[in-house]
């Protein structure tokens, strides 16, 4: 198996580790990984703007950057969200709408590549602690990913997943919102802060950086001690 990693603008500024973590695992599983580096922002933070001929220009760089790759494995569920279903949108009816709509078919959030594509049915993963999942609002409702994450939660042992009031709420940040809207964002980070510590969980799972930082700068100002952790992390940390 072959793939691409799409690190994503978070992941390549801010968390680094959960890039390492993922290619590990994958290159664990079977899988050679490269790394395009023409790769730059998917172009989302422009398209939910409203500036759409910006975001066909980062979209046809992310096009360009991985024509070539078999298989693209994003660590982030919004922004697989964005190539496929806003891609083939920006470029209907352009010369590049085909090319668009090739990346969309080939793209896959991490943990939606794990089971729906290598078939994971357990996982060499030790990690003792209590967890509570939160889906970010586009991989849940826009990707549809549901099953893949607690599937591969369910395959570490050690890991006892509690239940999150509100999980299924988003927690404020949705890229430009939490600018755009920064005290209703707040209040909305400070709820989803509050049922996670309420919970008694040790972690905090999520597929999406820009959930766990939101979230987690909320839980750090509440000087509370449960850790946000990707789930390429967790999967890497507790690899045996």
């Amino acid at each position: 198996m072959q793939a691409s990693l799409m690190i994503t603008c978070l992941c390549d500024a801010l968390y680094p580790n959960v890039g390492k973590a993922a290619v590990m695992v994958l290159e664990r599983l079977g899988v050679q990984v490269d790394f395009p580096p023409g790769q730059t922002c998917c172009g989302q933070p422009a398209y939910n703007s409203g500036y759409q001929d910006d975001a066909r220009k980062a979209a046809l760089a992310t096009i360009r950057a991985f024509e070539d790759s078999r298989a693209v494995i994003s660590l982030s569920g919004s922004c697989a969200a964005m190539i496929r279903h806003s891609y083939p949108a920006l470029f209907q009816g352009t010369p590049h709408g085909q090319e668009a709509q090739a990346l969309a078919d080939k793209t896959y959030e991490f943990s939606e590549y794990l089971t729906g594509v290598l078939g994971v049915e357990s996982l060499p993963v030790t990690f003792k602690a209590r967890a509570v999942f939160h889906n970010s609002c586009h991989t849940l409702r826009n990707l549809g990913v549901t099953a893949p994450p607690q599937k591969i939660l369910s395959l570490v042992r050690g890991l006892q997943l509690l239940e999150l009031p509100g999980a299924q709420n988003c927690c404020g940040f949705g890229g430009t919102f939490a600018v755009k809207m920064p005290l209703i964002s707040t209040e909305m980070a400070d709820e989803k802060a509050g049922h996670i510590i309420s919970s008694g969980a040790d972690i905090l799972v999520s597929l999406d950086m820009s959930c766990l930082m939101n979230i987690g700068g909320r839980l750090e100002r509440l000087q509370s001690t449960v850790r946000p952790l990707h789930i390429a992390e967790l999967l890497g940390e507790g690899w045996e």
